[in-house]
This record gives C-alpha cells, structure tokens and sequence, in this order.
C-alpha cells in the first residue's frame, strides 16, 4: 500500500500515515517508511476508527488536494499524476 504511494510517477507529495491505536507493528513499519523518505510524516491518536484517523490526516496536511487509501488498497503507478 505505502510502497504503490511512494512508487507514483508524480513525486511532489505528502505521505501522511496515521496510527489509529494499532497494537501490532504497524507504528513500526510507519516509521521506518518516514526514516527512508522523508514526504512521510507519521502521527498517531487512540483508537477512534477510520473517520477519526481520516480527520486527524487532513488536519495534518499542506496540500491543495487530498486522496484517501486504505492498508488494503494500493495506487497505480500514475494515479495521482493523472
């Protein structure tokens, strides 16, 4: 899922990855993401499902425009260009 984001053709995003309260791993691999590329910023809350976790990402973001991807899903290669 991160990989097919940072993987775009367009380059001049934003990568904001929020922890909703996970307890497995998650936080860890989020972070080692930010550690090797540094569009990613990595915030975390308590648990308050999808709509909370998706408030608390816009409230972090600079950009003009704002897409949603869920663990499961992943961006063709040109999404976000085209």
């Amino acid at each position: 899922c991160v990989e097919s984001v940072l993987n775009q053709s367009y380059k001049e995003i934003q990568v904001i990855l929020v922890d909703d309260g996970s307890k497995d791993q998650s936080l860890s691999l989020c972070k080692e993401f930010a550690k090797r590329d540094s569009r990613v910023l990595v915030t975390t809350k308590k648990n308050g499902g999808v709509s909370s976790a998706r408030n608390c990402g816009i409230e972090k973001s600079r950009g003009k425009y704002i897409m949603f991807l869920d663990s499961d899903d992943w961006f063709e290669k040109n999404m976000i260009e085209n």
